[in-house]
């Protein structure tokens, strides 16, 4: 095992283009980063990981000049700085690619990918009007090695009216826009597809040999195995371990980033379930899917993956009632059920965690408590027609308690939360309503390896005592550890199932990249 480095990341021989020196980072009593040293060279990648709240976030803030550091200097290019604004990194040839990506919706494409540019050519202002030409020719070079269209349509089109993986992809194009010097990528692979990843492992080797450095965030251990280079492990604000990626084993990774000993083995070790609950019939919905058929008993768990393309997000959200289905039957207990509207869903015993949980799930101002309860207020109220306080306070904690949640205290803000501990509130939420069935849509995307384990372990729990389980995520090894079939749609059709029993990720990566429509299997 690759030991404990107290210095920077050991020379390679390229040219040094950024140096940290004892890095301090402290918010009020917590000690944020504790003396980090580091060196990132010129055509190098680095993995910075780690579970969330061990400072990688911070280290890529005082990076990209968003916040300060307390203590500690940063070298850039021979030059010392005591801290950067976020204009100097730009400048400095530092771009960073944020989790929320940072894009503005109301901007079209071509001004979105060139806009840092210009705002590095105009010292911190944009100009009045911008030079239309010269942006969607900016625009459009960077599109084009990103595998992005760059007809003038697509350039004009607005961000907000784009799907999420393709906004990621533009976060990513407005990095090399910049022709910046080094680019960090804080999870980028959320809403990717697999074949988009294999793409972006080519674009991250292509920076590499143009002498860009790049400093990526992922808790996908797999992507990181594939891009290469060297890994960096935080945990509790230090640096615990460094060295090439290819020297650790995915046990030892996760054993310096929690401290504990993950093997990665299957957490599925009971039969599927007892007795149809669900079985769906020839459910379509125009554009989307078609012809779908499948049953689900209880306490069974169900994959479903698929390209982006495939159709699975669409029938996760029609078995959901967020969009209904137009054609085929739903059958709970033999008895049909129509989901027009997720209140259909909900009352029918129906949960759906969607995959943006931060767009789409959490009200990430409001409480802990509120976040919770929010699915079953109408039960919460006294016969007056108030909420009764009190038994909300003691839902919220019961289960806070159940899911293992890290907070002092229930009304503090769900946005305080680490990504892991967000996504148990959200599943929290659904078990509230004492759900017959449960639909998790990508439960563990930007979640560290401790928190996928406590989640894992909760699905088993919560399949072991009865519920139906649909859990749909291109994840390979989340499925593999997890169910016990997987239905694998393409073109909205379900083109194959398997038995999860002796399933190699390598048959279904093949399967799930494959243009050919096969047959079931068994």
């Amino acid at each position: 095992m690759t030991s404990v480095c107290s210095g920077p990341a050991p020379a390679t021989g390229h040219a040094t283009f950024l140096q940290l020196e004892g890095i301090h980072k402290r918010y009020g009593g917590v000690h944020a980063l504790r003396g980090i040293d580091l060196r990132i060279e010129a055509g190098e990648i680095y993995h910075l990981l780690g579970e969330n709240g061990c400072g990688k976030s911070t280290l890529i803030k005082i990076i990209s000049g968003a916040q300060p550091p307390t203590e500690g200097r940063l070298v850039v290019g021979g030059v010392t700085y005591g801290e950067l604004t976020p204009l100097q990194a730009l400048a400095l040839g530092i771009e960073t690619v944020y989790q929320d990506l940072s894009l503005l919706p109301n901007l079209s494409v071509a001004e979105n990918v060139a806009l840092s540019g210009q705002l590095v050519a105009g010292n911190g202002r944009l100009a009045r009007r911008f030079d239309r030409r010269a942006v969607d020719a900016t625009a459009a070079v960077a599109l084009e090695a990103i595998g992005l269209p760059t007809d003038a349509h697509f350039l004009s089109t607005r961000v907000d009216e784009l799907p999420i993986a393709t906004r990621q992809l533009l976060a990513i194009a407005r990095a090399i826009a910049t022709r910046a010097r080094m680019v960090i990528m804080d999870e980028p692979t959320t809403a990717l597809t697999q074949k988009e990843v294999d793409n972006l492992v080519a674009i991250i080797e292509g920076l590499r040999k143009q002498g860009v450095a790049v400093l990526f965030v992922s808790h996908k251990l797999d992507e990181c195995y594939a891009i290469g280079g060297h890994a960096i492990v935080f945990r509790d604000g230090a640096k615990v371990a460094q060295g090439p990626i290819q020297d650790f084993t995915k046990a030892e990774l996760a054993h310096w980033m929690t401290g504990k000993d993950l093997d990665g083995a299957r957490y599925r070790s009971r039969s599927r379930g007892d007795g149809e609950l669900l079985r769906v019939a020839g459910l379509g919905r125009r554009g989307r899917f078609g012809d779908v058929s499948f049953t689900l008993n209880k306490g069974e768990i169900l994959g479903i993956t698929g390209l982006l393309d495939s159709g699975r997000n669409e029938l996760a959200l029609s078995l959901a009632g967020v969009q209904a289905a137009d054609s085929g039957a739903i059958f709970l207990d033999a008895h049909p059920v129509t989901l027009r509207k997720p209140g259909d869903a909900i009352r029918h015993g129906i949960g759906y965690v969607p995959e943006d949980r931060l767009g789409e799930g959490l009200f990430l101002d409001k409480s802990i408590r509120d976040n919770i309860v929010t699915t079953v207020l109408d039960k919460l109220r006294s016969r007056f027609g108030a909420l009764d306080a009190r038994r909300a306070q003691a839902l919220a904690d019961a289960t806070v308690k159940d899911l293992q949640i890290a907070t002092p205290d229930v009304d503090r803000p769900v946005q305080s939360l680490s990504g892991g501990n967000q996504q148990r509130v959200l599943i929290g939420r659904w078990l509230a309503i004492h759900p017959r069935m449960l639909i998790l849509h990508g439960p563990t995307v930007g979640v560290d390896v401790g928190s996928k384990d406590i989640i894992y372990r909760i699905i088993q729990r919560l399949a072991g005592e009865g519920l139906a389980v649909v859990l749909v995520s291109d994840d390979l090894p989340e499925l593999l550890q997890n169910c016990d079939r997987i239905l694998l749609m393409r073109k909205g059709r379900i083109a194959q199932e398997y038995d999860v029993d002796g399933l190699r990720e390598d048959t279904l990566y093949q399967a799930l990249i494959s243009d050919h429509t096969g047959k079931a299997a068994s």
